[in-house]
């Protein structure tokens, strides 16, 4: 049984086309219905050759429990970066803004409303290992922390949105799109790092 990616024309996103996880291309439809269900988005983005990208495919992205949890928590899309290097620039920027490092494969979890980045990583094992959780442990502790912390993800959003408006970026009624996540992206990431110095992922306790 393949899923959604498997009538990419990507190489990197036709090998993911028969993990049991439920991927989505980048494409508005997954933005939207993500907003509808209020589940964050885990956005991964790699390239066919990347070892590690590879290596979590076989992994992770393999695994029945986590694809059952993925598929029921999460929307998950798959981005080749060298189909879309625009998002994938944004998305890395970020998280070397966040964790003072970066490379791919680019994990990395978003808000459904404004996709704002609130958590990521690279590469993710399958069990605990190099001092990092398993990745089903990291998945069932983000998405609590994405349902008791609303409130400070939510202020977040709210600082974001507040300073496009100011900017003149972002129209009152806004929408999803390429053009709104490029602008989004680009703001996001300086007033981010002018609200809150340092390392800037949440701290996540892991059950």
């Amino acid at each position: 049984m393949t899923n959604r990616l498997a009538q990419s024309q990507s190489l990197y996103l036709r090998k993911h086309a028969e993990n049991p996880i439920d991927w989505w291309p980048w494409c508005e439809e997954a933005l939207l219905t993500a907003k509808k269900q209020d589940r964050p988005i885990f956005l991964s983005i790699g390239y066919s050759s990347c070892h590690w990208c590879t290596v979590m495919e076989g992994e992770a992205f393999s695994h029945q429990a986590i694809a059952e949890y993925m598929n029921a928590n999460f929307i998950p899309i798959k981005l080749d970066r060298e189909e879309r290097p625009d998002i994938d620039s944004i998305y890395m920027l970020a998280l070397q803004m966040m964790t003072g490092q970066g490379g791919w494969p680019l994990n990395i979890f978003l808000t459904p409303d404004d996709l704002v980045p609130f958590y990521g990583g690279t590469y993710f094992p399958l069990e605990p290992r190099y001092g990092r959780p398993g990745f089903l442990q990291l998945l069932q502790s983000i998405r609590r922390f994405y349902d008791l912390e609303k409130g400070k993800l939510n202020t977040f959003k709210e600082d974001i949105l507040g300073y496009l408006q100011q900017a003149a970026v972002l129209p009152e009624s806004e929408q999803l799109g390429d053009d709104l996540l490029f602008i989004g992206g680009q703001v996001s990431v300086g007033v981010v790092n002018d609200l809150n110095p340092g390392p800037r992922f949440p701290m996540i306790p892991y059950a």
